[in-house]
This record gives C-alpha cells, sequence and structure tokens, in this order.
C-alpha cells in the first residue's frame, strides 16, 4: 500500500491526537470529578502527572518493542489496553483508583502514540521529514481545541464518566482505523534487538550531545505546557472566575495560535533550517514567561493581559517540537521508534514534574505558574545552545 505525505499525516495524526484528547477532554469536568471521588481540585489535578508519567513509561517500553515487533503489534496493542482503561476508569470512587486507571491509561496510550514519529521516518527524511510531522502536528492540535468543548458538552449532557467513554470509544475507532488502512513501516529485514542492544540504543542516545540539546529543549517546552495546562482549571475556572461553559473557548485560542505556528514552520522551513526555527521558538517563550512574572508580581495579571502570553507561549510549541523530533531522528534513522520513545519518556516525565510542582502549591495565585514556565524556558534555552552547540543552531548550510 502506498503512503503518501498527506496519508501519512492523516493517520499518524489521528492516533497521536489520542494524548491530547485523554489530557484535555475532562478539564472543563475537574471540579465534578474532584467532588464525586472525594478529593480536591488541587489533588484531582495529580491525575494529569499521573498520564503523563504513564505516558512516558508507555513510550519507553513501546518504542523497542515497536522497533522489534513492527509497528501495527505494538499500535493495536496499546490501544486495546487504553480502551479498557477507560472503562475502568468510570468505576473509580476515591483518588487513588482514578490515578491507577489513569497510569494504565497513558501506558497503553504512549504505546501508541511512540509510533507516529517512527512511521514518519520509516518513509520520510530530512526537511520532508519535518514537513510531514509539521503538518501532522497542525491536524493533531484540532484535538486539543476540541477536547475541552467536547468535554464540557459531555459534562452537561450527563457527567464526568460520559466523557472517559467517549475516549473508550475513540480507542475502538482508532483500532478499526489503523488496522484497516495502516500497513507496517517498519522496513523489511531490519534485525531485532536483544534486551542488551536496546539498552545499548538508549545509551547511544543518551551519549549523544547533539541529540540530547534537542531531548531537552522538547522536554523544556512540554515542562511549560503541562504547567499552565495543569494550572488552567483552577488558575482560569477558579482564579480568574470562567464558567466550565467558557473555559473550553479561552483554552482553545491556544491551539489556534499553535496551528497557526506550525504553518509558519513550514514556510520558514524554506529558507532556514529546523534547528534555527527551534532556537527561535525556545527564545521567544523565554521572553514570554519573564513577561507573565512581571505582571503577577506587580498585580496586573489578568484574563486580560495572561490569556495573550499563554497563547504566545503556546504558539511555539509549533516552531520547537517537529523541528528538535526531525532534527533527533537524523541522527537515529536506524532505531526511530527507540529514540522517539526516549524523547518523548523525558518530555512527559518532565511535564509530569512540573505538573506536581505547580499542584503541590495549593494557592489561590498563578506564581507556581509562572515560575515554573520561566524555569524550564530558561533550561531549554541553555541546553539547546550548550549541548547542540552555536554553530549547529545557526548554521544555515543544508
Amino acid at each position: 500500500m502506498t503512503l503518501s505525505p498527506r496519508r501519512v499525516s492523516l493517520l499518524v495524526a489521528a492516533n497521536t491526537a489520542l494524548a491530547p484528547f485523554a489530557i484535555d477532554a475532562y478539564l472543563p469536568a475537574m471540579p465534578a470529578l474532584a467532588e464525586s471521588i472525594g478529593a480536591s481540585v488541587h489533588r484531582t489535578e495529580l491525575s494529569i502527572s499521573f498520564f503523563l508519567l504513564g505516558f512516558a513509561v508507555g513510550q519507553l517500553t513501546g518504542g523497542p518493542l515497536s522497533d522489534r515487533l513492527g509497528r501495527r503489534p505494538v499500535l493495536l496493542t496499546g490501544l486495546v489496553i487504553f480502551f479498557l482503561a477507560s472503562l475502568m476508569i468510570i468505576t473509580a470512587n476515591e483518588l487513588e483508583q482514578l490515578l491507577f486507571w489513569r497510569l494504565i491509561q497513558a501506558i497503553g496510550g504512549g504505546a501508541c502514540v511512540v509510533n507516529s514519529a517512527a512511521i514518519v521516518r520509516d518513509r520520510f527524511s530530512g526537511k520532508e521529514a519535518a514537513k510531514v510531522m509539521s503538518t501532522m502536528a497542525m491536524i493533531m492540535m484540532l484535538a486539543p481545541l476540541a477536547a475541552p468543548a467536547v468535554g464540557s458538552m459531555l459534562l452537561y449532557l450527563s457527567d464526568w464518566w460520559l466523557i472517559f467513554v467517549f475516549l473508550a470509544m475513540y480507542a475502538a475507532f482508532l483500532f478499526w482505523l489503523m488496522g484497516r488502512h495502516l500497513p507496517e513501516t517498519r522496513p523489511p529485514g531490519t534485525p531485532a534487538a536483544s534486551f542488551k542492544q536496546v539498552l545499548r540504543n538508549y545509551y547511544s542516545v543518551l551519549s549523544h550531545r547533539e541529540a540530547m540539546g534537542y531531548v531537552f529543549a522538547v522536554a523544556a517546552t512540554f515542562s511549560g505546557m503541562f504547567a499552565f495546562i495543569t494550572a488552567s482549571p483552577f488558575l482560569y475556572m477558579t482564579h480568574y472566575g470562567l464558567s466550565p461553559a467558557v473555559y473550553p473557548l479561552v483554552f482553545g485560542l491556544n491551539v489556534i495560535v499553535m496551528a497557526g505556528s506550525n504553518r509558519v514552520n513550514i514556510r520558514l522551513l524554506k529558507n532556514r533550517t529546523p534547528q534555527q526555527n527551534m532556537s527561535l521558538g525556545l527564545l521567544i517563550q523565554l521572553v514570554v514567561a519573564v513577561c507573565l512574572t512581571l505582571l503577577v508580581l506587580t498585580g496586573l495579571d489578568s484574563l486580560i493581559t495572561v490569556v495573550p502570553l499563554i497563547m504566545l507561549f503556546m504558539g511555539m510549541v509549533g516552531l520547537i517540537t517537529p523541528n528538535a523530533i526531525s532534527s533527533l531522528l537524523e541522527h537515529f534513522g536506524h532505531m526511530s521508534a527507540t529514540a522517539t520513545a526516549l524523547l518523548g519518556s523525558v518530555q512527559f516525565t518532565c511535564g509530569a514534574l512540573a505538573g506536581v510542582v505547580v499542584s503541590a502549591f495549593e494557592i489561590d495565585s498563578a506564581w507556581p505558574m509562572v515560575l515554573t514556565m520561566v524555569v524550564v524556558s530558561l533550561g531549554g534555552n541553555l541546553a539547546l545552545r550548550v549541548l547542540a552547540g552555536k554553530v549547529k543552531v545557526g548554521s544555515a548550510d543544508e
């Protein structure tokens, strides 16, 4: 079966959208879910961090299995796990049960999504891969735009549990879609790696200076993004007084900017390198994080002042993530799923830790979020410059 760039983009975007739907769809229902399980909103927000940790584990194990067994069997097995765990979440009546099944749900989701970039790398390379990934990301971003709105609608129709029924049905749809339309893309005759070889593969990525610059750049971006996502239900609905019905609209503005930045990225790639775009995005995020800190420090933070800056910060994901992935896989095309798994596990673990930090401070303020965003943005800029190197980042000779 011939896989055109457009077909690949659509299939892997549908697969990758599983994660933002699982993360964002239940955000409007966070207060209702917290009340149902008898926990505070801040403690219930830990379910986001548990999902990110499970997602990291799913990618870390699913990547090597994908390189060994093929993309299809790992992807389809992960979807089954996600489907079953989503249904079990409905039965949760206390926080511990919710956190456990969110962890299992995420392990299945991670095993699915880790295959997306590997499938692209199986078929494309260089700037073409970056463009396909950017197109994929733009399509995928419709999910976090729609997810809170879908969650708010389902919450209106019934209760929080209906959101997880929806997630289970989406996983079932993906199982049918991938089983019917996605052929095996792993190159035939690729030797299967032993457990020791898998460890050596991970070590080869971890010990590659330039590659780790890209890994930590993405990890920093995800940490800042999930600091906001974790804080947003409390910050927007409780601190700034938005209703659950309006929250999805304000949240969705971020995704519109992210989709636009992906289009900008595609255009900029005609004359700039992926590394240059990545560096620009990280610099803008740092400036925005500093501006947010100044707003909170002066007491001028409000929806009118904070939301536009958050939109700009989130939008830079479109300049950073697709370019970092394509740059990383240029060095590890022979074990793309393993390299992608390591990238995903690091970025989602860092995102989970950022969420834990934000949730740990049960105070009516934006300080935990903005300080976390400043620290991780500074770290991302330093990581790219120190590890990837100024010459590499600034070079346009391709």
